[in-house]
Formats: structure tokens, sequence, C-alpha cells
């Protein structure tokens, strides 16, 4: 085996978590991220078994464990009526059946989790990666303070605007898809409403019209999510702040138990969906992608930042014991192993019809990305 220098812009949890399997499988990892720092924004991961699986093999699943809420049930009710379409046992049964339970996490835990696994010269901050090329010897990164450096292989984990997407493969525009996403936490203590240990989904009357609740932080927080149609609002940041008023009269005609967690909302932020299609190709000589660079989809099935960690584990597999000529052929038999399933997954999440009644959860839940063919 030759170690590979490899490089991987973006410092998200696709990023970090590739950074760990590479560097486990012996290569050498440097992670650029344009921020000066780490920042706690974005306020929820819903990591579901299939992502939880693949962190465990990271070395993560402890650390996880100490702030992580750990959902009883997997629960559908209808918006007004408030009856059970669905009820998913998780917890101890999910990890009987997968090998994994379900956490839920704020993200800055999750990513203090995979950080602290990194040694700490492999983060170089405040390096902007402006323009990316690969001559079929070398992948080549051109940063925005005029520096140019060769890899033998680099990865675009940065995210839906993907400046190593658009060097690759040109560029293109995100999707818009109609809605737009209210996120708020609130004291579970403030909160007199049934399964707040629960995940739970209320069904709008239509698609686009959703809330969705867990827990955090070991359950003492209640997550909040929802999503309606709006074709005015085009702001795509986590950390736009959203009208708590308008939020609540947009659900008024829901249960009085979904009302009432919107009515425990102190502040809410406000976020436009962007979606992209499957593209055909993630790979181009040296250099690839993973992650919403690749494959960006909606929440509705909680596998954003699960499938960013499968392709961080599968990619680390593929490349595992090669040599450096070898680095093309093994980014084809990632993406073999990964394009099929994270198509079907945008597509269905998309459709945002999973698991509205009762349904088989194996085929997302029951994925093992440490064993998987490839």
């Amino acid at each position: 085996m030759t170690a590979l220098d490899i490089a991987i812009v973006g410092a998200g949890v696709g990023g970090l978590s590739a950074a760990i399997a590479l560097l486990n499988a012996g290569h050498s990892v440097t992670v650029f991220e344009q921020a000066s720092r780490f920042r706690r924004i974005g306020a929820d991961i819903n990591l579901t078994p299939n992502a939880v699986r693949a962190l465990a093999g990271l070395g993560v699943f402890e650390e996880l464990r100490k702030t992580a809420a750990r959902p009883s049930y997997r629960i559908s009710r209808t918006w007004d009526t408030g009856d059970e379409t669905s009820r998913l046992e998780m917890a101890d049964a999910a990890e009987e059946a997968y090998g994994a339970p379900q956490l839920t996490i704020h993200r800055g835990d999750l990513l203090d989790a995979l950080r602290n696994k990194l040694p700490e010269n492999v983060i170089s901050f405040a390096k902007r990666c402006e323009t990316v090329s690969s001559d079929g010897y070398d992948a080549v990164a051109d940063f925005s303070d005029g520096a140019s450096r060769r890899f033998d292989l680099l990865i675009g984990a940065d995210g839906i605007h993907s400046v190593v997407r658009r060097s690759l493969f040109g560029a293109d525009h995100p999707e818009f898809t109609g809605l737009v996403s209210f996120r708020a936490v609130v004291p579970t203590s403030r909160l007199d409403i049934d399964n707040l240990d629960c995940f739970t989904k209320w069904w709008g009357p239509e698609p686009s019209s959703q809330i969705v609740t867990f827990p955090l932080l070991r359950g003492e927080e209640t997550f909040v999510f929802a999503t309606t149609a709006q074709d005015d609002w085009l702001e795509e940041s986590w950390t736009a702040p959203g009208d708590v008023e308008e939020l609540r009269q947009i659900y008024k005609d829901f249960h009085p138990q979904a009302r009432a967690l919107l009515a425990a909302c102190d502040e809410v932020t406000k976020s436009a969906l962007y979606v992209r299609d499957p593209m055909p190709q993630w790979s181009k000589g040296r250099a690839t992608l993973l992650g919403d660079a690749c494959h960006p989809m909606t929440p509705f099935m909680a596998q954003g930042a699960g499938q960013a960690i499968e392709d961080a584990v599968v990619l680390s597999r593929a490349l595992e014991g090669i040599s450096r000529s070898d680095v093309p052929e093994a980014l084809k038999r990632y993406e073999a192993a990964r394009k099929d399933r994270t198509a079907r997954i945008q597509i269905s999440s998309r459709g945002n019809e999973w698991l509205k009644k009762a349904g088989n959860a194996d085929w997302v839940y029951g994925y093992d990305a440490w064993n998987v063919p490839l």
C-alpha cells in the first residue's frame, strides 16, 4: 500500500467523517475549511441506525451518547385528528434489528465528536478553495490566498453550492422546491403533549405541509421542524430569522397538540429548501464528491447527513490498500457502490410519502456501509 496525500474541501459532517476514515486507512489527509473557526450553527441532526452504525465504526458512538437523545418510536400522526397511521419501534428494537439505535443530536455536538477524533493539524481553517482541476497525474486546488497545491486525490465535501463540483462539471443551480422550512428548539419542560420521547411526524393535508418533532440533549430539549409551500422566500441560510406568529398562523388548523408545540416556540429560523437531480457522474480524474456536493436532498427522510457519512465510509474502503495509480479505478468502485442508493433516497425523500403509513424501513436503516460489497 502507498499512503495517499488527500485533500478534503469542507469540514462538515461528511468531510470530517471522511478524514477520520481515511486516516484510519493509513492515508495523509488535510481538510480545508473556508470558515475561520467552528461555529455552533444548525439545531439538529437525526441520525438513523444506518448513520449511527457507520459512525460507530469511526469510533465516535460513545461520545455521541453523552448528549444525544434516543427516540423510543418513529410515529406518523394525521394533522387534524391526531390519529396514528404508523408506529415503528426504535431504541432497543432498532439496535437489535439494525445493529445501532437512532440518535437525535445537536449538529454542533456531532461535529465536536468528529473533530475530537482528528489530530489538531488536520484541519486548515480560513482556507477558501476557488477552483479545482485534475490533470490525470495530480488533483490541483487553487485557494483564494493565491496558494496552489497538488494532491494524489481531492474530495469535494463542500455542500450544495460545491466549488469542487462546479470546477469539475461546470456551473449549475440547485432547484427551489417551492417549500420553506421553520426550525426551533424549546425546553421540553414547557411542553405537555404526548410522545415527547419519540420522533413524531404530523402529516398535513398536502405533502408540502408537515410538522416534525423529536428530543435533543438527552430529552431536555425538543426540536421542532415544519415545512409549507411558499414561493416568495428564497433565503437558504440556516440562521435567517423567521416570524413565530407566521409559523403559528400557517398551522392554525392542526391538532391542538401540534399547535401546542408551536405555541412554545419563542423564536424560529426560516429557510428555503433546494434540491438537485441525481448526478450521472461524481468523479473526474483524481477528484470526487461526497454528501450534498453530489446528492443534496430534502430533509423528509432524515438522510442528508447519514448519506454523507455512508459516502465517507465507502470511499475510505474503496481506497484502502491501493497504490497511487489505482485511484481513478477506486473512485469508480466508490460511485458504483453509492449512486443507486443515494439517487433512490433523493427521489423518495422529495416525494415525501415514506413511512406515512406502516412500511418497511429496512432498505434505509439496514444498510451497513462497512460491509456493503464494493
